[in-house]
């Protein structure tokens, strides 16, 4: 970890990202599987917000649920293009918000659990007893 102080990772260095969506389930589902992946350290659920935007022309109002990410800026592209494929939105929400500053140790966690990791081998077959 590329360090300016104490606690100061390089600008950018790690990352919170955070998507929304309209049901809890999904979203706790999006960030099980992420986390699972190894694509981010952790996730939080919020919500539920109250959210307004622009659709089709006309203002939205929506019930929705924020998800955020934890994890190193070198995986973001991967996070993304999960999340792209994984959304039921055709536009969602992907932003991601650089740490300045952060313990040593969580980041140094973050960086560990989203490694690549083997998965161990599964345990041979055990012969019939005779």
């Amino acid at each position: 970890m590329a360090v300016n102080g104490a606690d100061r990772p390089a600008v950018g260095e790690y990352l919170q990202v955070q998507t929304t969506t309209d049901s809890r389930a999904e979203a706790m589902e999006l960030a099980r599987a992420a986390v699972a992946a190894r694509l981010a350290a952790c996730s939080q659920v919020a919500g539920p917000i109250a959210s307004t935007y622009w659709w089709n022309d006309e203002i939205e109002r929506a019930e929705e649920w924020f998800v955020f990410f934890k994890l190193p800026a070198d995986r973001y592209q991967e996070l993304a293009t999960f999340l792209v494929e994984k959304h039921s939105y055709d536009e969602p929400e992907i932003l991601a918000t650089a740490f300045v500053a952060g313990s040593s140790s969580f980041l140094t966690w973050i960086s560990e659990e989203t490694s690549s990791r083997e998965v161990p081998a599964a345990p041979a077959p055990r012969a019939p007893a005779p």
